[in-house]
């Protein structure tokens, strides 16, 4: 089993990106690639091509556009890939740019089941290709500065994050089945990831759509989740909560054996300790992660010119995703879902479903599913 991926040597000169998806989301991450000066952008694509002439208008310059991103990255001599299409395209997307030989910063989820997730990390593996899945809540100097806070606090029992939020989109969250815990808790279950440093083991999730609710499916839920450290991270949360608005980021806690960290989303997190304890902070002191999804373009850059793994690498990545296929099972069954099993059902989903011989070739060479997404990475040089 390889995780490794390749790098591009820095020459002094932008990386040539194509972006796919001219979308809402789309945008932002157009103009997030103009103002940055790592890279330049060399195309955009998308299925609607009027769509993709729109975003090109919005950036102000000649754009080359197309419908095909492998085609339209080969014409403009493109270096990497940024996928910000659907989640029902993440995966063939993903995979075509793969296959070219491109390395791909993906918007989160990474792809619209687990099975899919694991597939296209395989394709990684394949193609000796960076993906990575931009994660763009981790990339906030608070959340790290709430880390480095937590190291002074002993051992962590249990950290909880508090959502109340009444955004009133209109469109396709309103129709969603699960629209709190799929469009949403992702971020806050990542966070949590982050911040303890460990993995899911186990979840009992309870949805809920209080009477006044304007969504369709559960818009409030709590879950539990058994995380691989022991700790437990508590998520409670709501869309439709008019008044005294939380943070996007949620309100955090973070409870030790020897004090407690809090951060509202939105301010300097606080922390009050035992006055005789207290640990080194260690490396966290200093790092500045950048900002959402300028930060994660920072990464991306970095890992493809330095070889470091950079957060959000495929493999670890799945995990999240993982984290809200658990709790979705279990407020649908009633029951408590132990994410192993979980991971070794989508696996086997996986396996039916893959049609790339060598990529099955490497699904099968898995020693388990938790091994294969938790490995360090390694580089290429």
């Amino acid at each position: 089993m390889s995780n490794s991926f390749a790098t591009i040597p820095d020459d002094g000169t932008p990386l040539r990106v194509v972006v796919v998806g001219a979308g809402g989301m789309g945008r932002a991450w157009l103009n997030a690639v103009e103002v940055s000066p790592l890279v330049e952008l060399a195309g955009i694509v998308d299925l609607d091509l009027a769509a993709a002439s729109a975003g090109a208008a919005a950036v102000g310059r000649p754009v080359p556009v197309g419908t095909g991103t492998a085609r339209l990255a080969a014409d403009v001599g493109a270096q990497a890939v940024i996928n910000v299409t659907v989640p029902a395209a993440h995966h063939p997307v993903t995979t075509e740019a793969l296959a070219a030989g491109l390395p791909v910063l993906g918007e989160k989820p990474v792809a619209s089941t687990l099975a899919q997730g694991m597939s296209l990390a395989a394709a990684a593996e394949l193609s000796g290709q960076l993906f990575m899945v931009s994660q763009s809540r981790r990339y906030n100097p608070q959340l790290f500065a709430a880390k480095r806070l937590a190291s002074s606090i002993g051992n962590v029992g249990i950290v909880s994050a508090d959502f109340f939020k009444a955004p009133r989109f209109g469109g396709f969250r309103d129709a969603m089945e699960h629209p709190l815990l799929l469009d949403m808790a992702i971020h806050q279950f990542d966070m949590a990831r982050f911040l303890l440093d460990a993995d899911p083991v186990s979840v009992f999730c309870e949805e809920y759509n209080p009477s006044w609710s304007w969504y369709r499916g559960d818009a409030a839920a709590t879950a539990i989740f058994e995380m691989s450290g022991g700790e437990r991270f508590v998520f409670t949360g709501s869309w439709c909560s008019p008044g005294l608005e939380t943070s996007w980021n949620a309100a955090w806690r973070i409870s030790g054996e020897h004090g407690s960290v809090i951060w509202d989303g939105d301010n300097e997190p606080l922390v009050e300790s035992a006055a005789a304890y207290r640990e080194p902070v260690g490396e966290l002191e200093s790092e500045d992660p950048g900002q959402e999804i300028a930060g994660a373009l920072v990464d991306f850059v970095s890992a493809l010119r330095t070889g470091a793994t950079p957060m959000g690498q495929v493999h670890q990545n799945i995990m999240s995703l993982a984290m809200v296929e658990s709790a979705v099972l279990s407020a649908s069954s009633g029951k408590r879902v132990m994410v192993d099993a979980l991971l070794e059902e989508s696996y086997a989903q996986c396996l039916a479903a893959e049609r790339n011989p060598e990529v099955l070739e490497i699904l099968r060479s898995w020693p388990t599913v938790r091994a294969a997404l938790v490995a360090e990475p390694s580089r290429l040089p």
